[in-house]
């Protein structure tokens, strides 16, 4: 089969985009797989497929690159929104269908291949904090610690350890390390699923932003994620005991697009 794609990233997590708009498309674990490796295959850190939804825009399905199905991708909802606004759904505000349920996304602004897109998560009623990190689900469950000279610390070895960690299994966790400078922050993302360091996360940066929100004694909701691949803004509101009106905002870019062999 003869597979087309486009390849796109959010502030560098990138993406396999597949138009399945005619639900003809099925590909396996070992597929998927294969398609994100970055030796043999087109390279990413998930593939997306873009499946048609009464009612809706369209609906997205994540897969990480080991092939199985993910939870909420923040980059990838943004980047399907370009990748559905390239694909002829001429749009400035989209609602879409995703694996935790409904989302709004908005195109604000475009200039060639790359477009500014904010996406709205999904409202965070909790936030757990412990002694020295706090988990926060923002549509993926995140650990977040905040440390002094992160470009010091081995986010690979220290992730990988914690995202196994037996007190987040059976599904494990995605891993943040973040350093406040200043009212930014600086992230670094290990991803489960990619099994690896990740150039940006959007859902990690959100629930950052959120921890930020609680160890800046609730003074800023508005936070500047500063990445290995650039810069995400996140926005939200506090009321009635949890976070909504969550909004992510960052580049968009599409960057080849071509056919495959499967």
């Amino acid at each position: 089969m003869k597979l087309a794609f486009s390849k796109y990233h959010g502030t560098g997590n990138d993406f396999i985009m597949v138009d399945n708009r005619k639900l003809n498309i099925s590909l396996s674990r070992e597929q998927i797989n294969y398609l994100c490796d970055r030796h043999l295959g087109i390279g990413a850190d998930g593939l997306i497929l873009m499946n048609l939804a009464e009612k809706f825009d369209f609906e997205m399905h994540y897969f990480n690159s080991d092939g199985g199905e993910g939870t909420m991708c923040g980059n990838g909802g943004r980047c399907i929104t370009a990748f559905a606004w390239d694909m002829g759904i001429k749009k400035d505000h989209f609602e879409f269908l995703a694996i935790d349920g409904i989302h709004q996304s908005k195109l604000i602004s475009t200039h060639e291949s790359s477009k500014i897109i904010s996406i709205k998560l999904a409202d965070v009623n909790l936030i757990n904090h412990f002694k020295n990190h706090y988990f926060i689900n923002t549509g993926s469950p995140h650990y977040i610690e905040f440390v002094k000279k992160i470009d010091e610390i081995d986010v690979r070895a220290r992730g990988r350890k914690i995202r196994w960690n037996k007190k987040f299994m059976p599904g494990g966790t995605n891993v943040n390390f973040a350093e406040i400078r200043n009212n930014e922050i600086h992230l670094r993302t290990f991803e489960r699923g990619v099994e690896d360091i990740t150039l940006s996360c959007g859902t990690g940066s959100t629930a950052t932003a959120i921890a930020a929100w609680h160890e800046l004694d609730k003074k800023e909701n508005r936070f500047n994620i500063h990445s290995l691949g650039g810069i995400l803004e996140i926005q939200f509101e506090y009321q009635g005991g949890k976070f909504t009106d969550i909004w992510l905002t960052g580049t968009a870019m599409k960057v080849f697009e071509g056919q495959i062999e499967v």
